[in-house]
């Protein structure tokens, strides 16, 4: 029971995370979309919209059906670990982290199956890094924090009891 509750509340969180990150895609497109960018920090923080048919930092464009695949079986694999994992306070900050790295698959993955690309509109003008959006970042400090999680919590009998392998 105290699992199926746990559940709940993590895709409650996703609907959330994703409603925020399609909100804000809406604003890009609202606000930036055909017009002038909007200078945050001068020389350092700038909103540029941008309609990325690719990855990551622009990386792979025109390959939609892809990505598309892709999501859809991260977010299967997600929820399977998820259904897998026992509701153990141990497995808390894996169990948040898998739901945002989910909520980040499935923001873009909106935005490819209805429009063929994703919404962009955030410009790192300091250091000229690629446009990004808010899905964008629960994707990379959820991937980030997995590896730390990996890397400095969880031990192998940990990893052993979420996934049922030995490593």
């Amino acid at each position: 029971m105290r699992n199926r509750v746990s559940l709940l509340a993590g895709f409650v969180a996703v609907v959330i995370l994703c409603a925020i990150d399609s909100f804000t895609k809406k604003l890009a497109s609202a606000f930036l979309k055909d017009k002038d960018d909007i200078v945050i920090i001068p020389k350092v923080l700038v909103l540029r919209y941008l309609e990325n048919t690719g990855a990551a930092f622009g990386l792979f464009k025109g390959m939609s059906v892809i990505f598309i695949i892709l999501s859809i079986a991260v977010c299967f694999y997600i929820v399977f670990t998820l259904l897998r994992m026992q509701a153990d306070k141990r497995f808390l900050p894996l169990r948040i982290d898998l739901f945002v790295l989910m909520a980040g698959a499935i923001g873009n993955l909106i935005d490819r199956i209805r429009m063929g690309y994703v919404v962009d509109f955030i410009y790192f003008k300091l250091i000229d890094f690629p446009i990004f959006n808010v899905a964008d970042i629960y994707v990379t400090v959820s991937i980030a924090v997995l590896v730390l999680l990996l890397l400095f919590y969880y031990k192998d009998d940990d990893f052993e009891q979420i996934t049922g392998r030995q490593i």
